[in-house]
């Protein structure tokens, strides 16, 4: 019998960027792997340079990058680190997105118009990602976008666990932002006793972007405390905005849920002088002290991850992280 047999051992080996260090400290941690050292730095003219410390060859890599400001540049970086991998010769790439950018621009509104989040997961195949962990994509078809599993997570059990566990005991009603988010509302409910639903009827400009108008509330909110529920808070105008149409129809309370504060711009002055109790959002993007403020809550999304890279890492299911529903 010609040939060598050699059975070898699977190695994970986790990545970060420069743009969230603390969240993957955090997941490398809590695998107990530590994140490989890497050399990465900025060339005078803005180029990005990086380079692993220690041989990867072999390994099953995760690539961890939340895509905050500047966007392009940490999304230029994490391709780069995917390149290089690809090219040190790392068995299986799996880039972890906590906060996957572009993620907004997934159809043509009008003609003329890019499909951005097409392109951001076209990108990630050619550098030589094998696979994408994301969590709460902007709307769940972007997993289609990407040629290989995607595995898409939900802060949902976070935020849902945290919201009954405080304001479990009074009367809730569940709202949704806007309509097209009822769906993701419906789990809420499912996860609140199926406390009732509600949602904003709104309208939107599309020459001019973060800017909405909130019409009506439709549902039953007066004398209920509504949880306000969205993906990301950017700018902070539409979410302050439904909370001010919440109240104006008799709710008694509103604490907004958010996956991802981006928390752009005025975001932070509107959160802080609107009319909500508190406003609960996870890790997923980095948060400065000076972005920070009393009734922010700010929940850690990296057991979450954890748990989702060890199942890819030993084969098992990240379906069953969510009861099948993922």
């Amino acid at each position: 019998m010609s040939g060598m047999k050699r059975t070898t051992e699977k190695n994970l080996m986790v990545f970060s960027g420069r743009a969230h260090p603390g969240l993957a400290e955090e997941v490398s941690e809590q695998l107990g792997s530590g994140l490989v050292p890497t050399s990465a730095y900025d060339f005078a003219n803005g180029e990005i340079y990086v380079r692993f410390e220690e041989s990867v060859r072999g390994s099953d890599a995760f690539v961890i990058q939340s895509h905050t400001s500047p966007i392009n540049e940490w999304i230029m970086e994490q391709l780069i680190m995917v390149d290089a991998l690809k090219r040190a010769s790392a068995k299986r790439i799996t880039v972890v997105l906590p906060f996957y950018g572009y993620a907004r621009q997934d159809k043509k509104h009008r003609g003329r118009e890019p499909i951005s989040a097409r392109l951001m997961a076209d990108l990630f195949k050619t550098a030589g990602a094998n696979r994408l962990i994301c969590v709460d994509l902007h709307t769940s078809q972007i997993q289609g976008f990407f040629d290989g599993p995607v595995d898409h997570l939900m802060a949902l059990p976070i935020l849902s666990d945290y919201v009954r566990e405080k304001y479990g005991d009074q009367q809730l009603a569940v709202v949704s932002p806007d309509a097209g988010r009822i769906k993701v509302a419906e789990q809420w409910s499912a996860r609140l006793n199926n406390a009732p639903l509600a949602f904003i009827h709104k309208t939107r400009d599309i020459d001019r972007p973060n800017e909405t108008v909130a019409n009506r509330v439709v549902g039953e909110v007066a004398g209920r405390v509504c949880i306000l529920v969205d993906d990301m808070i950017d700018t902070g105008g539409t979410i302050t905005k439904a909370a001010d149409a919440l109240y104006a129809e008799g709710a008694a309370g509103v604490v907004i849920a958010a996956t991802h504060a981006i928390l752009s711009g005025p975001a932070v002055d509107r959160l802080k002088n609107c009319q909500a109790s508190e406003v609960i959002v996870t890790n997923t993007l980095p948060i400065s002290e000076d972005r920070k403020f009393d009734k922010l809550t700010e929940l850690s999304i990296a057991p979450l991850i954890s748990r989702a890279i060890r199942e890819v890492f030993e084969d098992g299911s990240v379906t069953s992280l969510f009861e099948g529903r993922a």
